[in-house]
């Protein structure tokens, strides 16, 4: 069964993989972020927990963080082409 995370779950994961990715700059996903991801369509909640709110799949959780990771290093002038 694969694990299942609660929104702020889900950004404190994707916070850990930003900052792997950022050669250990600090990253800031907020939980509203992860709630961006889903209006956007880069991320659709797997289950509900008993409370009703969303759960997310740690596969579609790093799809839509990696989908969303270029423009976010962009943003803080990581990765962006020199000119």
């Amino acid at each position: 069964m694969q694990r299942l995370y609660t929104t702020r779950e889900a950004a404190d994961l994707a916070n850990i993989w930003r900052f792997i990715a950022s050669g250990g700059r600090a990253a800031t996903i907020k939980p509203s972020a992860v709630r961006t991801w889903v209006n956007r369509g880069h991320l659709k909640h797997a289950s509900t927990n008993n409370h009703g709110h969303p759960l997310y799949a740690h596969g579609d959780l790093a799809r839509a963080e990696l989908a969303t990771r270029a423009r976010a290093l962009r943003l803080v002038g990581i990765g962006s082409p020199r000119t």
